[in-house]
Parts: structure tokens; sequence; C-alpha cells
């Protein structure tokens, strides 16, 4: 039978590599990346304490030495294809993650292309060579494995998991490498005597049920004895379309964050519009000043990617939650869309008499051709929101 073997490529501290390749004078320094709040920090500057999304002040009182640069997205985003392109070089089973990470499988590719941890290694030398960037590699049978390899082998490395030694490299792991494993979550487990993942495998299913509910406990549960059977999918189109500003930690007036949510309404429906997908669910995500975090959703009577519609149920969630944000402050927002109609046979059109999103269509138009700061809302202007991050082609 064939064993499965599956990669996992993340690109190591992405915005602050492109930087420091393209700044000889950066390299070997700590460089946060970012414009209020750090969107990324070089690994010089996370071993000073400096993490995302924390506010610029704070990094620079950790970190006094840091280099501080502007986000340069058309540059990462033309990274990324260049790196991908060697992805697909490597393999035709290409999942893409993000626009720095994907899952590569390789599974038959031996008798062609050599062991697993040869195609690694070469993948790995190819993105240095013709892209001028570091990433890490883990190699693993499942998905799961793979991606906590290539964390624990960070940064610029290259782990592989052989089979049958699965249990013996994830069972000595902290809790928080599973997958689902956040604060909340890691709390509730450590409050138990709950460290490891092999603590996760002991404790057994039922129990975990019981602490952390069905859905959670059974995918911890499986999780910590490596079951996870997805496979590495081509073409998969995105499941949410969604956008999030970090605010920082000074208190924000509730003009402001709604300003705020609707530049991030825009910036969602614009995309949506490009990727011709309309979405019934609307998300709002929250983070507050002591950590915590809230979601709130609505779904709607049919799919639509229309900015009105969309940004009146956003703002009618964050209404609702403004008793939350009074008592807890704020310190990021964000919505996503999802439930995204997958026919592509939504088709607004300037032209049509009948359709709602003319105005929006015309915007798009005028953003694409112009550049999206020509044209905003009246209630963000002097404000800057964080630059759109790039994503997957859909």
């Amino acid at each position: 039978m064939l064993c499965v073997t599956i990669l996992h490529a993340d690109l190591d501290a992405f915005y602050a590599s492109v930087e420091q390749r393209d700044d000889p004078s950066l390299r070997g320094r700590p460089v946060l990346v970012g414009m209020g709040v750090v969107l990324a920090a070089s690994y010089e500057a996370k071993a000073c304490g400096v993490r995302t999304p924390m506010g610029l002040t704070q990094a620079r009182a950790l970190c006094p030495r840091a280099v501080v640069v502007p986000p340069r997205m058309h540059a990462y985003a033309s990274a990324s294809k260049a790196v991908f392109e060697i992805f697909r070089d490597t393999t035709p089973i290409v999942e893409g993650i993000s626009i720095d990470e994907a899952f590569l499988d390789v599974t038959g590719l031996y008798k062609i292309r050599g062991p697993a941890r040869d195609i690694a290694a070469r993948l790995r030398s190819d993105v240095r060579e013709k892209v001028g960037l570091p990433i890490t590699v883990g190699i693993a049978g499942t998905k799961f494995l793979a991606k906590v390899a290539s964390g624990v082998g960070k940064p610029d490395g290259l782990l592989e998991v052989l089979p049958g030694k699965e249990l013996e490299f994830l069972h000595p792991l902290p809790v928080e490498r599973l997958w689902g494993v956040g604060p909340v979550t890691s709390g509730k487990l450590r409050t138990h005597q709950i460290t490891t993942v092999g603590h996760v495998a002991r404790v057994g299913e039922a129990a975990l049920v019981s602490l952390l509910g069905a859905h959670h406990g059974r995918h911890l549960h499986a999780l910590a004895h490596n079951r996870d059977p997805r496979r590495v999918r081509v073409g998969h189109r995105r499941g949410s379309i969604g956008s999030q500003c970090a605010l920082g930690r000074r208190p924000r007036p509730f003009a402001e964050i709604d300003a705020t949510l609707a530049a991030l309404v825009d910036r969602v429906t614009r995309r949506m519009r490009g990727a011709n997908r309309a979405g019934r669910t609307v998300t709002l995500r929250l983070r507050f000043d002591d950590f915590g975090r809230a979601t709130r959703s609505r779904s709607l009577l049919k799919a639509t990617m229309q900015t009105r519609t969309i940004l009146e149920t956003a703002r009618t969630l964050l209404i609702e939650a403004r008793p939350l944000i009074e008592t807890r402050g704020l310190t990021l927002v964000g919505v996503a869309v999802s439930n995204l109609d997958s026919d592509g046979n939504v088709q607004p059109s300037l032209f049509d008499e009948m359709s709602d999103d003319r105005l929006d269509v015309a915007m798009d138009a005028v953003r694409d051709r112009f550049g999206s700061k020509l044209l905003t809302r009246a209630a963000t202007l002097g404000r800057d929101l964080n630059p759109s991050v790039p994503i997957l082609p859909d």
C-alpha cells in the first residue's frame, strides 16, 4: 500500500524576509513591518518578544533597535506568485492555505524525484536561489502533522516525521500545537493539568467532550492520535472572504470603530465582486483589551455581494456588541462573509438598470483604475486603515 506523503511549506516571517531580501542593510537586524500595528516581525525582533498584531509603540519598547518599514503588499504578492510557481513545479497537487504557505502531496513521486526529504530539500533550495527567501518544510503522512512539523522546524528548517514515529514525535509537544487550541482552550486544558498532546490523547474522548463540547472535544482527541483523513485539494475555492484591522490599545470612540468597520466592508465586498462570489452569512469578529474574543454572525435570506446590505448587517452586529466594547475595550475588529455562492452566476453590471449594485461596480472601476485611496468614505478621511493583505486567487 502506497503511503501518503505530504509537505507543508511555510515561508519564514514572510513580509519581513521580503524586506530584508530587498534591502541588504536590514539583514541580520530586527525588522518590523507595519503602520500603527506590527503586521510582521523578523526573527531578530521576535527574539525580543515582539508578536503580531502588537502595537508599534509596544514593539519598539520591547525592541528599541528595531527598524520599522511600511508594508509593500505588491512586493509580497509578487514573491508569493514566484514561490507558488516553484510549488507547482514540484508537484501538481498543491493546496494554497495563504500567500505564504501551502500543502503539497508528493505521494508516488519517489521513482521520478526521489525520497520526500530530497524533494523538500530541493524545494527549499529553489525558493532560496530563485526567490531569495527562507522557507521551512514539514514532512508527514497527514496534513495536520506536516503543519506541526514545519512549525517545530522553524526557522528555515526541514523536519520529517517518519512513518511509525508519529506519536513519538507528537505526544511530547505542548497542547498549543494542536489545531484549534487557542488561549481559551489552552487555559481550560492546563487548569486540568493537561499540558501536552500526549496528555490529551490519554484523557479520553468522553472527558474532552465534557470539558470542551462535542465538536471540539472529538476534534482534539482525533488530532492527538494523528487522525486526519483530509487530503490535499487542488482548486478548492475559499469558504469565506474577510478582512480585519488591529486598532491598538488606546480607547476609540464608537464612531471611529463604525468607520473602520465600513472601510473593512468596502474592502471585503470589493473582493467578493472581483471573485464573483456572493455570500449569505455576515460575521463580526472582535478582540478586546483583556485579550478575550467575541464572534457574532447573522445569515441573510439570499446571497449578496452588495456593500450596503452587508454593511447594514455588520453594523447591526456591532451595535449589539457595543456594551461589550465599552466595558472591555476593543483592540481588533474584523468582518467576513461566508456561505459563498459557488455557482458564479451573480453578474452585477454597471449597465443593468434593475441592479442595486451599479454604484458599487462604478466605485470598483474607479478604484481599480486610479487606486483605492482616491475614492473613500468621508468618515474614513484622515484615518489610516491597515493595507489590504494579499490573498490567493479564488
